[in-house]
């Protein structure tokens, strides 16, 4: 069963606003980037929601994503979200893949996304995104699908947060990567 939905494409393709998803602040970081109309979101939902609760408790992961304002062949993966209680299951990544699947179907060109911890990192170069060799202004690291997924390209990405001050726990989790996830 296909429990990822588009909830709605973001307004450059639509006229009018996006959609909203209320997601509990508790339970979801970004939660606030959900009820902006400015993009698109998508999400994995488990169960019903109550629909006359405040929050749809029914989503278990949220993506943001628009079009890039300079080239219109481009979506950008903007905001990504798992439930606090089913992070570490792969939903946000299976939710880009599916995203991004929809977006290239769409005829959009590539699909990219800015990460900003090794840990997202990792997680895109399982669902299809490749290290693009670019950083945003704010030290973000950019991915992109269709991509090069080579040993070397993801290392290079790698290295660039190996050179950062990181907590702990990411420094743990870079001292056991150098090979393509799944190798």
């Amino acid at each position: 069963m296909d429990d990822v939905a588009v909830v709605g494409w973001h307004p450059a393709t639509t006229g009018g606003d996006g959609p909203r998803v209320r997601l509990d602040w508790r339970r979801f970081a970004y939660a606030g980037k959900f009820v902006m109309t400015n993009t698109g979101k998508a999400v994995i939902r488990g169960g019903e929601s109550d629909p006359d609760s405040e929050f749809d408790e029914s989503v278990l992961a949220a993506v943001a994503f628009n079009e890039d304002r300079t080239d219109d062949r481009t979506l950008w993966l903007r905001y990504v979200t798992v439930r606090a209680d089913r992070r570490g299951e792969g939903l946000g990544p299976r939710l880009c893949d599916a995203v991004a699947e929809r977006a290239l179907a769409r005829g959009y060109d590539r699909v990219r996304i800015a990460v900003n911890n090794p840990f997202a990192y990792e997680a895109l170069y399982k669902a299809g995104f490749g290290f693009t060799g670019r950083e945003t202004g704010i030290a973000e690291l950019v991915l992109e699908r269709p991509a090069e997924t080579s040993r070397s390209r993801y290392r290079d990405g790698l290295d660039r947060f190996r050179e950062r001050d990181l907590g702990d726990d990411e420094r743990a989790f870079l001292d056991g990567r150098r090979n393509l996830p799944g190798e």
